[in-house]
């Protein structure tokens, strides 16, 4: 048979690559549009003192970018039902109860299990605050669930780019790739402001612990959202879990040798699923069903 008959998708693949590009773009111009002010206001640059509240104020939009993005190419590409079914992907319950475990419980383990091998050899534990006050971590899960990285960011990663990366690509590699454009993406906020300014060497040094943690984390990721039937909602309380863990219930960043532990314990949690799920679709015997 002409192969020219049989291969009639080959102007949707283009424009799914296209879409792909615009996604990554659109998410970078609107999330360093408000993330890089605050770094040029720690240079000394002036602005209108309106602006520098706004954009060194709690209400600085610039995590937003995945979500906008998404949602904007979806509704130019598919309309209002586009839209309508990227939300429904969002409230997606409907996967095998069992992913509950790694979802909700995987990163307290792996940041428990890491501070609790530091504590053994020597280091101080930090302050566990949040367990003399149990109720909280109910609070913080869903702040952070829907205001601290989650919702502004996983309609994006996972529900937008990561279908059009595993189209033609190995979950694995796909992973991979995503988990490097999540790190240059994070890369404005490596900057802390001090007295003397932005801090350089410090983004730097976050930068390169950025990309080794996300591409690491990003291969958990797929493997959750995969499995889940591509279901959002299995990454929103999956990355609402990783936040919580890391920075409310056992601040592992806080204890400088529980980091390498961490770094460990998530690198041997990757090669186990790679070994018993393959990195072909992070999935037993199963096709990854692409947008």
């Amino acid at each position: 048979m002409n192969s020219n008959t049989t291969q009639p998708p080959e102007p949707v693949q283009v424009s799914e690559k296209r879409n792909l590009y615009l996604f990554f773009i659109i998410t970078f111009l609107f999330s360093w549009f408000f993330w890089i002010p605050p770094i040029l206001i720690g240079q000394g640059i002036p602005f209108p003192s309106i602006l520098a509240d706004f954009f060194l104020g709690p209400f600085n939009l610039g995590a937003w970018g995945p979500f906008v993005a998404a949602f904007l190419l979806t509704y130019y590409n598919n309309g209002k039902n586009g839209v309508i079914q990227l939300l429904k992907r969002g409230v997606d319950y409907k996967f095998h109860r069992i992913w509950y475990l790694p979802i909700l419980l995987l990163m307290p383990f792996i940041t428990g299990a890491a501070l609790l091998i530091a504590s053994l050899l020597g280091d101080p534990l930090p302050i566990l605050s949040i367990f003399y006050e149990p109720w909280l971590i109910f609070f913080w899960f869903f702040y952070l669930l829907l205001l601290g990285g989650p919702l502004q960011e996983e309609f994006g990663w996972r529900g937008y780019a990561l279908d059009r990366l595993q189209s033609n690509r190995s979950a694995l590699t796909s992973s991979i790739i995503l988990g490097v454009v999540w790190a240059v993406w994070h890369f404005p906020l490596n900057f802390g402001t001090g007295a003397a300014g932005p801090q350089y060497g410090m983004a730097l040094s976050l930068f390169i612990g950025a990309l080794i943690t996300m591409s690491l984390m990003s291969i958990l990721f797929t493997w959750i959202y995969n499995n889940t039937g591509r279901s959002i909602l299995a990454v929103l309380l999956f990355h609402a879990s990783l936040n919580l863990s890391t920075f409310i219930l056992v601040p592992v960043f806080e204890v400088q040798s529980a980091l390498l532990f961490y770094l460990i314990l998530m690198l041997g949690t990757v090669v186990v699923v790679l070994i018993i799920w393959g990195k072909k679709t992070l999935m037993k015997d199963k096709k990854v069903e692409i947008i």
